[in-house]
């Protein structure tokens, strides 16, 4: 079985509505062009100060998901918002939500995201996430015509664990929409998204922010990745679409040759002993 999917580079700013209708604009052009899914990045409704924020927030469904809504209704396609502001019971710290929308408009499933970014790193980003954010409690995965997708968000790029759970589950794609920073996106993105392919032979799909307001730049580089951890399809330093055509027989042949999820003993992580010292 092979699945046709596009990635939207995107470049949001402090505009709401600017933002989204670029991004729908851009999942429109995907969708007309025989993709049967497009995912988008993080944060796709606002990028700017924590306050523009949490009054971005609303709830979903809801006025952030339902234009895309309308784009998969009119052409027959799934679309994965890859995260907007959902209002939570407090509302200084909205959820950062991921929604997958089916073809005929509902919303699939909802993630939100677990592990919030609070950093600090020399020379780099500073962020408190968990200042302006709830953070989620659980795992999702969805079901994309028959083929298991598991949600992720930035961040849990960095908690492998998350996609170990995801693919015990049945996750053969591993979607990771972001905002990855400029300064850590050299040097980490590309290889922690390759691992998260490899350890579990899965695809993984990226799509990424670039640019971006002072102080928040994005790295860019939304990306295909196969289980091989081979890179099938990279995005220029552009706001733009990249597509590709997934086989996902290629997770079964993956799995079936380096059995990973079948070879771990979690029995035998449950106490790390500690030799003596001398």
């Amino acid at each position: 079985m092979t699945l046709s999917v596009a990635l939207v580079q995107l470049d949001a700013r402090d505009d709401v509505e600017a933002n989204i209708a670029a991004a729908v604009g851009l999942a429109d052009e995907a969708a007309r062009g025989g993709a049967r899914f497009v995912a988008l990045p993080e944060y796709l409704q606002y990028r700017g100060s924590d306050e523009g924020f949490r009054a971005s927030a609303r709830p979903i469904p809801g006025p952030h998901t339902e234009p895309f809504s309308e784009v998969a209704r009119r052409h027959g396609v799934w679309i994965l918002v890859g995260s907007t502001a959902e209002v939570s019971p407090d509302p200084a710290r909205p959820f950062n939500t991921s929604a997958l929308i089916a073809p005929d408009g509902s919303v699939a499933a909802i993630y939100r995201k677990v592990h919030l970014f609070d950093v600090a790193v020399e020379a780099g980003p500073v962020d408190t996430e968990s200042a302006r954010v709830t953070a989620g409690d659980r795992l999702v995965t969805g079901d994309i015509d028959g083929t298991i997708v598991g949600l992720s968000i930035c961040y849990d790029l960095r908690f492998p664990e998350l996609y170990r759970a995801l693919a015990l589950a049945g996750a053969q794609i591993l979607t990771v929409p972001s905002a990855f920073t400029e300064r850590t996106g050299r040097d980490h993105w590309e290889v922690l998204l390759r691992a998260r392919a490899i350890e579990n032979a899965a695809y993984v799909l990226a799509p990424s922010q670039i640019g971006g307001p002072p102080g928040q730049m994005a790295y860019g580089r939304s990306v295909v990745i196969d289980p091989w951890g081979t890179v099938v399809a990279q995005a220029p330093d552009v706001v733009g679409i990249i597509g590709a055509e997934i086989d996902l027989e290629r997770v079964a042949s993956m799995r079936r040759q380096i059995p990973v999820l079948t070879n771990g003993r979690p029995e035998a992580y449950e106490v790390v002993e500690r030799a003596p010292g001398r």
